[in-house]
């Protein structure tokens, strides 16, 4: 057994009290610092800086950015949400009226463009008055097309629109957003985790008075500090997600992972986030128009306008094949579609107040997240940490341990 001197130890402590005291402030200090440092790494910054592959660093989340919007989609509409069942609670005949005054402007237009420039000479020698017929004629039979359009795409939404490319995309293209999806929805568990590194730092570094007071020895403020950097950052991760029930632990102290514990307001958060940076009705109109899908979009509008231009000159049609000739009739219609699909965002995005409020989205993920298992809970932050928080916690280690050393030169120097 070694034998203590307490004297010298005590006359040690007189001598350097105030070195001792600043022990546990300095543990709590590297606690708290590592953590923001680990928090700040998992977000910034947005691209790689350094010299690639390996010599520098990139923020996990923007640099798992498709990863993570590949589980997070997954788990969005496999689970949450149900395309078909959403659109469902639209009113064709209520989105075909919201769309009616600029869907006109859209029709005038396109009418007044194609004929003339297919039959300028004829056009520019009619009356105003019987312009104005003709276009009348065509719009008329907008508001029905219209309905028709809607009903189709309604009928099945998922093979005009890919939904999941669409938000993999647009998430992976700004991870701006990404950043803002995980930090908004973490903000509690992210100041947590920095309470937890002065907490157990200050723990820790009454531990360290100790032992420093009992040996002296020189590793022991590297190995202290590399201890409070590195396991009170492991500590604190377990903690936000487990255990995933409440549980007692010695008979005193019930705790439940924090994420698991604020599942509701997490659960709102996600909702409120998707709805209005994700899943926005812009993004829908624009992936419907320009997506994978589109041309589904295209042939249907090329259908109903060929259709409508083949109805409106069909007493006249062999004198407007015989003035224009049969491929350049084809061409017009062809045409006339065209500019129709490029004119169909201002026509549809009048209607994205109402379609967006009657859908919902954002309650309906809310809702539907409280029915997730907590596993499956678990998944939407979890993926942000798992792969790479080694990293995190050897970062919170290896600040610890050159903290500790610079300690140990103020000390024995």
């Amino acid at each position: 057994m070694v034998a203590v001197d307490v004297g010298a130890i005590g006359q040690d402590l007189a001598r350097h009290w105030l070195v001792y005291a600043s022990m546990p402030v300095i543990a709590a200090i590297i606690g708290y610092v590592t953590k923001r440092v680990a928090i700040d790494m998992m977000f910034r910054p947005i691209e790689f800086v350094g010299i690639p592959p390996f010599l520098g660093w990139q923020g996990i989340v923007p640099k798992n950015a498709r990863r993570m919007a590949d589980i997070a989609t997954g788990l969005l509409l496999g689970r949450l949400l149900d395309p078909q069942e959403v659109v469902s609670r639209l009113d064709p005949e209520r989105l075909a009226k919201e769309m009616e005054a600029p869907l006109r402007q859209v029709v005038e237009d396109v009418a007044t463009h194609v004929l003339a420039r297919y039959q300028p000479s004829i056009w520019e020698m009619l009356p105003p008055a019987v312009q104005r017929l003709v276009l009348s004629n065509v719009e008329s039979r907008a508001p029905a097309v219209t309905l028709k359009l809607i009903e189709e795409v309604m009928a099945d939404v998922e093979s005009f629109v890919d939904i999941r490319t669409m938000a993999v995309e647009n998430i992976t293209r700004d991870k701006h957003l990404l950043n803002r999806l995980i930090r908004d929805i973490s903000k509690a568990e992210f100041t947590f985790i920095a309470r937890c590194g002065l907490v157990f730092g200050l723990i820790l570094g009454f531990v360290q008075v100790v032992v420093w007071a009992l040996t002296k020895e020189p590793w022991i403020m590297p190995i202290f500090g590399l201890v409070v950097g590195g396991a009170t950052d492991w500590l604190a991760l377990k903690m936000i997600f487990h255990p995933r029930e409440p549980t007692r632990f010695l008979g005193l102290v019930t705790w439940q992972g924090l994420f698991h514990r604020r599942r509701k307001q997490i659960a709102a958060d996600y909702g409120r986030l998707i709805a209005e940076e994700v899943l926005t009705a812009d993004a829908v109109v624009e992936a419907m128009l320009t997506g994978p899908r589109s041309d589904r979009v295209f042939q249907l509008v090329q259908h109903e306008v060929q259709n409508i231009i083949d109805e409106q000159t069909s007493i006249a049609k062999p004198f407007v094949v015989l003035t224009v000739g049969s491929r350049r009739y084809q061409e017009m219609k062809a045409s006339a579609a065209r500019l129709a699909m490029a004119r169909l965002r201002d026509a549809v995005m009048p209607a994205a107040g109402y379609a967006s409020d009657v859908l919902d989205i954002g309650n309906t993920i809310a809702s539907k997240m409280q029915l997730l298992s907590p596993m499956e809970f678990e998944e939407l932050l979890r993926p942000a940490f798992r792969q790479d928080e080694w990293k995190l916690i050897t970062v919170g280690a290896v600040i610890g341990f050159l903290v500790g050393e610079l300690q140990v030169f103020v000390l024995l120097g």
